[in-house]
């Protein structure tokens, strides 16, 4: 096997995806540039306690002005409303780009099947928490437009993770096996947030483990189940 996969034998579906973040309001009432960061972080960091605390449809401005400090006769000149703020988070939490998905890290050969899965999951669990709870508990209430930009995100990551599988295994692209098990990965990069409070009790590196050493016996039973 290389050591090395070039980065053009599948191109990466996420590229251009990764550089187009939710419509966020343009607001310019306000020109002091530093004082809109400042009571944005401010209402972004409130309304995210809010939409875990409470969900996002029985969270009100008045709620977030509160817990924020923000005025309410002021908060609409750094906000558009509570989509607006929604949309900022998930642009901050879940679009980031500075947490690898699986497929880039299985281009390093150097690390074991295992080894990859691991820091994988390790990475998302870590750095992408709030933003995958917040994410999922949001769907119902998201805009169209913006649900479909998570769902095109989550499929390009499935489907850039399926082509990695597809030559760490040895099988063709087009076996579609390798979309149900990419499918199953993604899915358990959101086991850590959505489900860690069942688990408590345990040390999340044995939980790391146990899930990382469990997915890589899924994706190595492909290589002799010749069932498609």
């Amino acid at each position: 096997m290389p050591e090395t996969t070039p980065a053009n034998v599948y191109p990466e579906r996420l590229h251009a995806l990764r550089t187009q973040m939710l419509a966020e309001a343009d607001i310019t009432s306000v020109q002091n540039q530093e004082l809109i960061q400042s009571r944005r972080e401010q209402i972004c960091d409130a309304a995210l306690e809010l939409f875990l605390e409470k969900g996002f449809a029985a969270t009100t401005v008045r709620d977030i002005c509160a817990r924020s400090g923000v005025n309410q006769a002021s908060i609409y000149d750094y906000i558009a409303n509570k989509n607006d703020i929604l949309r900022r988070l998930l642009n901050q939490l879940w679009f980031r780009e500075d947490v690898p998905t699986l497929s880039v890290i299985l281009q390093d050969h150097s690390l074991s099947l295992e080894e990859a899965i691991e820091q994988y999951f390790r990475e998302s669990w870590v750095h992408k928490r709030k933003g995958t709870l917040l994410a999922y508990r949001c769907v119902p209430h998201m805009q169209p437009e913006d649900r479909q930009a998570l769902h095109a995100r989550e499929y390009a990551a499935m489907k850039d993770l399926a082509d990695q599988l597809s030559l760490r295994l040895g099988i063709d692209t087009e076996d579609r096996r390798l979309d149900i098990v990419a499918n199953l990965m993604v899915f358990l990069s959101a086991f850590g947030p959505m489900r860690d409070w069942l688990n408590r009790d345990i040390p999340n590196d044995q939980i790391l483990r146990a899930v990382a050493v469990g997915a890589a016996a899924m994706v190595r039973s492909l290589e002799g189940d010749s069932t498609k």
